[in-house]
């Protein structure tokens, strides 16, 4: 073998490992996040507004438009123009989207507001990058 060679792997030198026959097969993100790939996007988090429901700046949304709101669920929606990821909120005072951060205010939509809904996020991808 020269000087110059590299080890690819390694190679049991014993009995097989019992736990070989529940290995999983590999691991699709696709399979495990997307239900719907025609209904399904991908958006990326801008600011602090849902840091208490573990959505942070910069983390990617993975949002379903063929799924309708219901109360309770993270949205995506735009509010007289403005895009907002929001915990969506309807009850017998009407519909209002609810940021997870005490710093911001709750959006009580009123008569003449134009919301857009424009989809549910079914999951979030975070990575952890070391200390903020």
């Amino acid at each position: 073998m020269s000087a110059n060679a590299k080890i690819s792997g390694s190679v049991v030198a014993g009995f097989p490992s019992p736990a070989e026959q529940y290995l999983e097969p590999p691991l699709d993100l696709n399979d495990l996040l997307v239900k719907r790939p025609a209904a399904t996007y991908f958006v990326r988090v801008a600011g602090d507004s849902m840091d208490g429901a573990g959505i942070r700046d910069g983390d990617l949304l993975v949002v379903d438009r063929s799924l309708r709101p219901s109360d309770g669920d993270i949205v995506i929606a735009s509010v007289d123009g403005d895009f907002t990821v929001k915990t969506y909120r309807r009850d017998k005072n009407g519909v209002r989207l609810e940021p997870a951060n005490p710093s911001y205010p709750v959006i009580h939509l009123v008569q003449g507001q134009e919301l857009d809904y424009f989809g549910k996020v079914t999951a979030c991808i975070h990575k952890f990058t070391g200390r903020r």
